[in-house]
């Protein structure tokens, strides 16, 4: 999609709505802010679940399975990337003429005259429009929110606050397929820009390219926010000044028109001090604020300060957005804790491409305090292993041990030739191959002790690894001394 961008479609020519795997997080969340806004909203999955049970209780009515005939009723169809044509819903909605929208598109509609604060990134985006809405939200301004997780300060991952031309809302902005350029946003942020989705993209200059439309697609007067830490959005932020766009950076650079300094961390909590001196671009503000989060990492801290940009641009008092981004405990699989079991904790983290496994990882390190961590890691994509195998196993070393199970393969074919094997073999010790999570669990818990951390790490069904861990320590404390489980690995030293 290139300039000039299209207008957000309009809610009222939507009629009833039908949502094609309505149980899907990004789409769940635009069904119930277009249920808030009061229109008729229907929608089918493969499989039922609390989501779709949540759904129904808010008026929406849902289909399990799928089936042509549930679109009879629907003026217009949503559907996401995910949705192939030879869907039945699909198929027949395309026979009889219906609209079809992206979920991007729909997202868009429900935005209605709100302003926007779309927040792109190859990572950071769900945590960092978590932090913003949970901001906001302290601060009293009642925003709008759609974001990719559920954030467990306000227990959701969708809201419609005020819905004036004077209200704010946060959209997590994904670039996964292309489809963020759709919102017309007033403050553009992105938090990095690397080759990532490269089965869409093909190359990483049209990832970057991408990014540039993105950044392209801010409304008049509106202002990039971007990370001067990474190069790629660094990058991106020179261009968009020469083009005469209005840009606030932020990070640890010392260039950063806002700057993070003085970080510390200690367990679960990371603090800094942040201090600006914004263009007169940006309002030309100067001051600085003491954050104190209560979630690990620089990358977080990085989140946070991309936030409090947003803040001043909003015209939120700097204290009462360092008040409430304290109050952010979160966003679901963002580093989450699931359980402790013999002094061992485990944390659940959606970490799919090396640099957010580094990141993860580094994390893992600080809440540790020098016990051990290990990592339980499920590749997500064949194209993304293929893509970033070695940069796999080298973020995966940071782990005292990391053990790789088999590639989740969500909406791909298997590659011939690529396997979670090409991680392993990449020649880093630590990092070790385990047929399936329970296999790792065991592993895991054959030698961890307390104080230990596990982290399980990816965007796929090795979010459910970490109850194994849990069990796996149980009936190992449940065993007598020197009856204990060893790992096969270590044995056959």
């Amino acid at each position: 999609m290139n300039p000039p961008f299209p207008p957000r479609p309009q809610l009222s020519g939507l009629g009833r709505v039908h949502f094609i795997g309505i149980g899907g997080t990004g789409m769940s969340a635009v069904a119930e802010l277009l249920l808030e806004h009061g229109l008729s909203v229907s929608g089918s999955d493969t499989k039922d679940g609390p989501v779709l049970d949540a759904l129904r209780e808010k008026g929406a009515r849902v289909f399990v399975p799928q089936a042509a005939e549930n679109i009879e009723q629907a003026d217009t169809v949503v559907i996401s990337t995910a949705i192939r044509e030879s869907n039945p819903e699909l198929a027949a909605a395309r026979a009889r003429g219906l609209r079809v929208l992206h979920r991007s598109d729909a997202l868009a509609a429900a935005m209605g005259v709100q302003r926007t604060i779309a927040v792109a990134g190859t990572h950071g985006k769900t945590t960092t429009s978590s932090m913003i809405a949970v901001m906001l939200d302290a601060a009293g301004a009642d925003p709008s929110f759609a974001v990719g997780a559920r954030i467990a300060a306000l227990g959701t991952n969708a809201r419609l606050g005020r819905t004036d031309d004077d209200a704010w809302f946060v959209a997590e902005a994904d670039e996964s397929d292309g489809s963020f350029l759709k919102y017309a946003p007033s403050i553009a942020v992105v938090t990095n820009v690397e080759p990532d989705h490269l089965d869409f993209y093909g190359t990483p200059a049209a990832v970057h390219l991408a990014f540039e439309r993105f950044a392209e697609t801010l409304g008049q007067d509106g202002v990039l926010v971007i990370c001067a830490d990474d190069d790629g959005a660094a990058q991106l932020a020179r261009a968009r000044r020469r083009a005469g766009a209005r840009v606030l950076t932020y990070g640890t650079d010392a260039a950063a028109d806002l700057r993070i300094e003085d970080i510390t961390g200690e367990g679960t909590a990371s603090s800094a001090r942040l201090a600006w001196q914004l263009p007169e671009a940006a309002g030309g503000a100067r001051g600085g604020v003491t954050l104190h989060l209560a979630v690990p990492g620089t990358h977080n801290l990085r989140n946070a300060a991309a936030a409090m940009a947003c803040a001043l641009l909003v015209g939120v008092d700097p204290q009462a957005a360092a008040r409430g981004l304290s109050e952010f405990t979160g966003s679901a699989r963002r580093f989450e804790r699931r359980g402790q079991a013999r002094g061992v904790t485990v944390f659940d983290d959606y970490a799919h491409h090396p640099t957010e496994v580094a990141a993860a990882l580094q994390a893992a390190r600080t809440v540790a305090a020098g016990g051990t961590v290990y990592a339980i890691f499920q590749p997500h994509l064949f194209s993304r292993t293929r893509a970033f195998a070695r940069e796999f196993a080298e973020a995966l070393s940071l782990a005292d041990r990391a053990f790789v199970v088999d590639v989740f393969p969500a909406r791909e074919e298997p590659i011939e030739g690529v396997s979670s094997h090409l991680i392993t073999d990449a020649g880093f010790s630590e990092v070790r191959y385990a047929a399936s999570g329970r296999e790792a669990a065991t592993r895991i818990a054959s030698s961890a002790a307390a104080g230990d951390i596990v982290l399980t790490i990816g965007a796929g069904d090795v979010t459910t690894y970490g109850a194994f861990v849990l069990e796996a320590l149980a009936e190992d404390e449940r065993r007598a001394p020197g009856d204990a489980a060893q790992d096969p690995a270590e044995s056959a030293r």
